[in-house]
C-alpha cells in the first residue's frame, strides 16, 4: 500500500526540499520505492526546471520525467499564483491533485508531494495549496524552520491542517542556517506544544546531502 505525505513548511525558505530529499533517502534505504512530485514550482530556469524539483528526482528511487515530478514549472521566482497570471495560466487544485495522483500510482511505496512556501499559499482567488491536500486526502509532514517566530507560525500552521479535517502525522525541526538562541529551548516548547511526533531535528549542514540528513530523521511514525 502506498504512504502518501504532503510536506508543507512554516513559511517559505525553510528547508522543505532538504527535509523532503532526507525523508526519501531515509525511506530508500529501507528498501522502499519512493517518488516525489512538486506539483507547481515558481522559480525556473530557461530550461523550465526549478532547483527543488530537481533534487527530489533525484533524491527518489523511481526513475519519473522531470514534467511529472514538477508538471506545472512557472520561471518568475514569485507567488505561484502571481507568476501563472502572468504566464496566463490558471492553477485548479483538482487538476494538480490529479498530476499527484499519477505518481502516487506509478508503483511506489512512499510518495512525497512537496508544496510551495506554506499552508495557505494561493493559486487562485479562491484555492491555496491546502486545497490540493485536501483532496489527495495526505496526512501532512510540517517543516519547522528553526529561528525566531518559530513557535507562532508552527502552531498556526498546525491548526490550519487540522481545521482543514487533515491529520498532522510529523513535523521536523530544520536548521537552515547558524542555530538560533535558545534553540533548546524552542524546540521543548515546540514538542510540548504540537500535536504530532518529532520525527527528526536536522541541522546546519555544509556541504548538505540527502544522505548526510536522513541520519537524522526517524521514519518508524510514518511506517
Amino acid at each position: 500500500m502506498t504512504k502518501t505525505f504532503f510536506v508543507t513548511g512554516t513559511d517559505t525558505e525553510v528547508g522543505k526540499t532538504a527535509v523532503s530529499c532526507a525523508l526519501l533517502h531515509a525511506a530508500g534505504a529501507q528498501g522502499l520505492v519512493t517518488a516525489a512530485v512538486k506539483p507547481v514550482a515558481a522559480g525556473c530556469d530557461s530550461k523550465g526546471h526549478n532547483e527543488d524539483a530537481l533534487a527530489l528526482q533525484a533524491a527518489m528511487t523511481l526513475k519519473l520525467p522531470y514534467a511529472q515530478v514538477n508538471p506545472v514549472a512557472l520561471i518568475p521566482a514569485i507567488a505561484p499564483h502571481i507568476a501563472a497570471a502572468q504566464a496566463g495560466r490558471r492553477l485548479e487544485a483538482s487538476r494538480l491533485a490529479g498530476l499527484c495522483r499519477g505518481v502516487m500510482s506509478s508503483g511506489a511505496d512512499f510518495v512525497l508531494v512537496e508544496g510551495a512556501g506554506g499552508w495557505r499559499v494561493p493559486l487562485g482567488p479562491r484555492e491555496t495549496l491546502a486545497d490540493v491536500a485536501i483532496a489527495l486526502g495526505a496526512d501532512v509532514i510540517m517543516v519547522v524552520a528553526m529561528r525566531l517566530g518559530c513557535i507562532n507560525h508552527a502552531l498556526l500552521t498546525a491548526e490550519a491542517i487540522q481545521a482543514d479535517g487533515l491529520h498532522l502525522a510529523g513535523w521536523v525541526a530544520n536548521q537552515p542556517g547558524p542555530a538560533m538562541a535558545c534553540h533548546q529551548e524552542n524546540l521543548d516548547t515546540l514538542r510540548q506544544l504540537l500535536p504530532a511526533p518529532l520525527l527528526g531535528e536536522i541541522p546546519h549542514l555544509s556541504p548538505f546531502t540527502p544522505a548526510s540528513a536522513s541520519r537524522y530523521v526517524d521514519l518508524k511514525e510514518l511506517l
